[in-house]
């Protein structure tokens, strides 16, 4: 059993000025110093750090990571073009072992910025079959994270093994690190013959797809269908609940209702969104469609921090008024990610309270105002987050980051080897 000594402790909800926690995989006990008796505990001194919860990211696209750097004829006019340009060309090319090796390097810096829980969107037009394992062997098993899995299900693949990786590995991993959702690309790339196989394998499993991440995609449902996404994915009987609809930039009313409806959740990633040029979701909307958010990264960067600092800034900035959205709002969404994960995961994340996770960062901060229970997230979010970088980071009680640096010898080693495996999918992608 350990103790952290002498923390701030906050978990967006509850503040204690000067305290400690007691852990080992979970949290045992926690109050103020003055209460603090040690009882054979090996001690760690927090030195007036706070203590926070760490985060999740609720959309990634892991396999990305191996994009930085990558120079390909690049002159894109829509989104589609994005996607045909650049991601098409790369993920067609991902084997098992590029899967593998994103992962590790995705996961390390994931810890690096405190997010040890993450939610990811997998593609990989070369290995399909065991891709998922291959991710769950670095993230979770390897590097000590914990996952919600899925394989993106378009007819730019064979389909058939698309919802033979979901499916097997949805039944085969659930634990309180690692679960399967069904993952479906977009709309755009799914037939109707597609969709009625899914649903036919689907049951009650929650879906993880975009939905209207630009104009185009809904577009060309209407098009096509003559239906809007949501509607055609209702008609299937593919909207169960604690699905999630990703993006939702031009999504209508109408079909936010049928979120509403159907218990989903949206998930918006609004630091992508402007890179791709696609708009800017309109949260405040969802959110009056009572409509559960959360926020992801789309695989653009590993630092939460930023994404929620984006949310509220381009909600206010969309909305016109600084009032378009506010802390409160963004305080929901983080407690909505941990309640989210918890449920799917069957365990207790996100509070720093008897009996949850030991998932949790220590981070330096000094405030020179005034720290309070009334104002700490006010601290955390414009004192923290736009320089957010913890300096140790745990995860089911186990130190995974020290003074800034991983600790595991063997993610630092693998981490080194990922430098031959991105070149020779480099060297496969332009050879084609």
């Amino acid at each position: 059993m350990k103790a952290i000594i002498n923390v701030r402790i906050y978990d967006y909800k509850n503040y204690i000025e000067n305290g400690f926690v007691i852990f080992d995989e979970k949290i045992r006990k926690v109050g103020k110093m003055s209460d603090f008796k040690n009882d054979g505990y090996e001690v760690i001194d927090g030195n007036g750090q706070l203590l926070l919860p760490n985060f999740v990211c609720n959309h990634a696209h892991i396999y990305s990571i191996f994009a930085r750097g990558l120079a390909l004829p690049f002159n894109p006019h829509n989104f589609v073009e994005i996607l045909e340009q650049m991601w098409w060309k790369m993920d067609a090319k991902i084997d098992n072992k590029t899967t593998y090796y994103s992962g590790v390097c995705a996961g390390k810096e994931f810890i690096e910025n405190g997010v040890t829980t993450i939610i990811d969107h997998h593609a990989s037009g070369t290995d399909i079959i065991k891709s998922l394992t291959m991710l769950k062997k670095s993230l979770v098993d390897d590097l000590g994270l914990r996952a919600l899995l899925c394989f993106e299900t378009s007819d730019r693949y064979p389909v058939d093994k698309c919802i033979k990786e979901n499916i097997s590995f949805m039944d085969k991993f659930k634990s309180d690190h690692v679960r399967g959702l069904f993952g479906m690309h977009a709309s755009m790339t799914l037939s109707d013959k597609t969709l009625k196989a899914v649903a036919r394998k689907l049951g009650d499993n929650p879906i993880h797809i975009h939905v209207a991440e630009s104009e185009m995609d809904e577009n060309d449902s209407f098009v096509k269908y003559h239906m809007s996404i949501m509607e055609r994915l209702d008609k299937f009987g593919l909207v169960n609940p604690n699905s999630l609809i990703v993006h939702g930039v031009s999504i209508s009313d109408k079909e936010l209702d049928i979120v509403h409806k159907n218990a989903a959740y949206m998930v918006v990633n609004t630091t992508s969104n402007m890179n791709n040029a696609v708009g800017i979701p309109n949260v405040k909307n969802y959110l009056e469609h009572n409509i559960k958010v959360l926020v992801g990264n789309d695989g653009l960067s590993s630092n939460m921090a930023t994404e929620y600092l984006n949310v509220l800034y381009t909600t206010h900035l969309y909305n016109k008024t600084p009032l378009g959205l506010g802390l409160g709002e963004v305080l929901e969404m983080i407690n909505n990610s941990y309640d989210y994960v918890s449920k799917m995961l069957g365990i207790k994340l996100g509070k720093i309270e008897k009996d949850y996770e030991s998932d949790f960062l220590l981070v330096p901060y000094k405030p020179f105002t005034e720290m309070n229970s009334d104002n700490a997230f006010g601290h955390v979010f414009y004192g923290l987050y736009p320089s957010f970088r913890p300096n140790d980071v745990y995860a089911s009680g186990k130190l995974l980051l020290k003074n800034r640096k991983i600790v595991s010898r063997k993610v630092n080693r693998l981490f080194d080897e990922a430098n031959e495996v991105s070149k020779d999918l480099w060297r496969r992608i332009k050879e084609d």
